[in-house]
């Protein structure tokens, strides 16, 4: 979506469009485009069906909200959960302690709103379209402490107090693991937060070490994950605990919505031992922090596999960090014999676990039961020499031993 095209969606006969398309029942949509098509121009109808497909699939991040907010297929995949926005927002408001804040880089433009709430907060983008959705949402979100400025970030001089970047709009080739390739790249927004002494930096939670170095000597790293989904990688700078900085950053995973979170205790990796009877699958807020070695430490367990993330044990422990699972049958992996076994013993769910086995769960997906919360999961483990499957029970609540 250009500009223009978004502007006109602003005016009465886009938001009439708007209006129209939001009502009727997705099976009929077709139907209406194709009448809606001979009274408006084609592109803005075509505009508005893309804007309200986006707003019902927004729904799932940002509930009541979505019908009234905009967005564009980017702008969407680069949001977080409304919660994580929601939860940075608190932190900021005990850890950090500034009033005034510089947003840069919007990405969609929902954290710059969210912390308007509170703070006087001053956004800068380059891109004309997404300033002006933010400004749009802005009215919707009804934040009168959000100034908008469009610019080169990288030229922009302000006052703040604290300065967020979001960095998860990649410009550059490549599928986004050099962080220097976004915009911007992420030695000049480090070099922009330490000179302000107070910030933080939001990541791609999938960036390996090696593209951010000492994790930018920032006083902690945090991943955070929603309801069993990884959301996004947070560097932060200048918290009010950390004027003294730690030697090595602070690993953390913080879990949505229940909000507990697990520190670092810079623990070697876990010793692979054989399987025991129970299986826990850390949360992936877990694994991408790396710390595994942690839940591993506190469920008495260690890893099915070397370089893994599943973790199983003999006793059963409660942790908010990750799935148990009873095993119930550890089988050889038969690729013939595996169909009949997943139906047979109404498994719900295939997670190929194992290292270069050569399998995905899609070829048996389609061929399970609806998922339901009691199904049993396979897990495909072990080497490509010595596959093996682990059928295991979810445990709903978890007893404390």
């Amino acid at each position: 979506m250009d500009l223009e095209t978004f502007r006109a969606l602003l005016t009465h006969e886009g938001q009439t469009l708007l209006a129209v398309l939001q009502d009727v029942e997705p099976a009929l949509e077709s139907v209406t485009v194709a009448d809606l098509r001979h009274e408006h121009p084609a592109e803005l109808v075509t505009a508005a069906v893309e804007q309200v497909r986006l707003r019902r699939q927004a729904a799932a991040k940002f509930g009541e909200l979505a019908p009234r907010l905009y967005f564009t297929l980017d702008s969407l995949e680069l949001s977080s959960h409304l919660a994580v926005s929601e939860y940075k927002l608190n932190r900021v408001l005990d850890e950090v302690g500034v009033v005034l804040i510089v947003a840069m880089s919007l990405g969609s433009g929902v954290d710059a709103l969210v912390l308007s709430w509170s703070h006087m907060t001053e956004a800068v983008d380059k891109d004309p379209l997404t300033i002006e959705i933010t400004a749009a949402n802005r009215q919707v979100m009804d934040e009168p402490m959000l100034q908008l400025n469009c610019a080169d970030i990288t030229g922009f001089d302000s006052q703040g107090e604290a300065v967020f970047i979001d960095l998860m709009r990649r410009v550059g080739p490549g599928e986004g693991r050099d962080p220097e390739t976004y915009y911007p790249p992420l030695s000049w927004a480090l070099d922009r937060v330490r000179t302000t002494g107070a910030g933080w930096i939001r990541l791609a939670p999938s960036l390996p070490d090696e593209a951010v170095p000492d994790l930018g000597q920032a006083d902690q790293a945090e991943w955070i994950s929603y309801d069993g989904e990884i959301q996004e990688a947070v560097l932060w700078f200048g918290l009010l605990e950390r004027r003294t900085p730690l030697p090595t950053p602070l690993r953390k995973a913080t879990l949505l919505p229940c909000g507990a979170s697990l520190a670092g205790r810079g623990l070697p990796g876990p010793a692979v031992r054989p399987v025991g009877r129970y299986l826990y699958e850390p949360d992936p807020a877990v694994v991408y922090a790396r710390l595994v070695a942690e839940v591993a430490q506190d469920v008495a367990g260690g890893l099915v596999d070397e370089g893994g993330a599943l973790i199983t044990a003999d006793e059963l422990h409660d942790t908010p960090f990750a799935t148990a699972y009873e095993i119930t049958n550890i089988l050889p992996f038969n690729r013939a014999a595996l169909r009949a076994t997943l139906r047979e013993r109404a498994v719900g769910r295939v997670e190929v676990a194992g290292r270069g086995l050569g399998s995905e769960p899609d070829e048996f997906q389609l061929e399970l039961a609806p998922q339901n919360p009691d199904a049993a999961t396979a897990f495909i483990t072990g080497t490509p020499d010595r596959p093996t499957v682990l059928i295991a029970s979810p445990i709903p609540d978890t007893p404390t031993p």
